[in-house]
């Protein structure tokens, strides 16, 4: 009883639930959560999912991880899973990193509430590099991820602080 009370608040404390989703879960999206993750206050719940299932339960890319420490981020303990009907009820806002993701993850959605959660993480963070899309690094070297991670990093920083000041308005 006391455990379902302490849940309750918890959830009732929660302020937005953010997916960040890739092909894979395994090089974009994880380093998407990780940096989301350190740029908002723990009222925001930040997790991550891929629209294939084929490394679920796999940690993030080595070349991920790394690129992630060098910038003081954990993502190591991540485990790849993909995105279910249900994420799209749980979550607030879902971030796509490519125009596949984006369809996909469309595909899924059951009405215009969960349609209307669903958008690319650039177009989100109104920066239009190159495509709007975040490139996957995986078949690139450790520089393709270094990119990428500056990239996310500049879309992640815009949207919490987007995130932010509607909280705080919303106060």
């Amino acid at each position: 009883m006391f455990e379902e009370i302490l849940l309750i608040k918890f959830l009732n404390d929660i302020e937005m639930k953010i997916l960040m989703v890739c092909l894979g879960n395994i090089c974009r999206s994880p380093l998407a959560e990780g940096i989301m993750r350190s740029k908002l206050p723990e009222d925001f719940i930040v997790d991550s999912a891929g629209t294939i299932d084929m490394h679920q339960g796999s940690n993030p890319d080595k070349r991920s991880v790394k690129t992630a420490a060098k910038y003081g981020i954990d993502i190591s303990k991540q485990l790849s899973r993909p995105i279910t009907t249900e994420d799209l009820n749980q979550f607030d806002k879902i971030y796509c990193m490519d125009l596949s993701n984006l369809k996909n993850v469309i595909s899924l959605a059951q009405n215009e509430d969960q349609r209307s959660k669903i958008s690319l993480l650039m177009e989100a963070a109104d920066l239009n590099h190159a495509s709007g899309e975040v490139p996957d690094p995986y078949w690139d070297g450790i520089d393709g991820f270094e990119k990428v991670y500056h990239q996310l990093d500049e879309a992640c920083e815009k949207i919490a602080e987007k995130l932010l000041i509607s909280k705080a308005q919303n106060s």
